[in-house]
């Protein structure tokens, strides 16, 4: 099985790809010639990390039967300084709210979908750092951000 997306030029810098029936708009700021219709391309690495766990995530819940209110993801990707301007290291923040009760599922959950299900994540860590903590109803659970890293933000 192969996925494959198709890329349509519409002037300017902007650029429309088809995914799966759905059309998703790229563009650059007006500052680089574009008309800032839509994200620039590189963060939907950021977006496919970030929808590739919180889906493995809210599956893995459900199959177990722990319900949380709900669950949020923060995905920053460190850059590079010079061209090729690429990201070199990213890292996830998992907020949830919910019962206390749900708190070891949550963080299971996490962890299952970090090192077993997701793809996306499995992909990146071949070429940079992925790191992720997680927070449950407002307490650091868990992180695995390097110390001298989380000292620089």
């Amino acid at each position: 099985m192969t996925h494959e997306i198709e890329t349509q030029w519409m002037g300017k810098m902007q650029f429309n790809a088809l995914v799966n029936g759905h059309t998703i708009v790229m563009d650059a700021p007006e500052r680089v010639g574009g008309e800032d219709q839509g994200p620039i391309p590189k963060p939907f690495i950021l977006t496919a990390l970030s929808g590739c766990t919180g889906m493995d995530i809210a599956a893995i819940l459900r199959k177990a039967g722990k319900e949380v209110n709900d669950f949020s993801i923060k995905v920053s990707g460190e850059i590079s300084k010079q061209a090729p301007i690429e990201y070199v290291a990213m890292h996830l923040v998992y907020d949830f709210t919910g019962p206390a009760e749900n708190k070891d599922a949550a963080l299971q959950a996490v962890t299952d979908s970090q090192e077993k299900y997701c793809g996306v994540s499995h992909m990146l860590k071949k070429i940079m750092p992925v790191t992720w903590e997680v927070n449950y109803n407002k307490v650091s659970v868990f992180s695995n951000k390097p110390t001298a890293i989380a000292q620089l933000n």
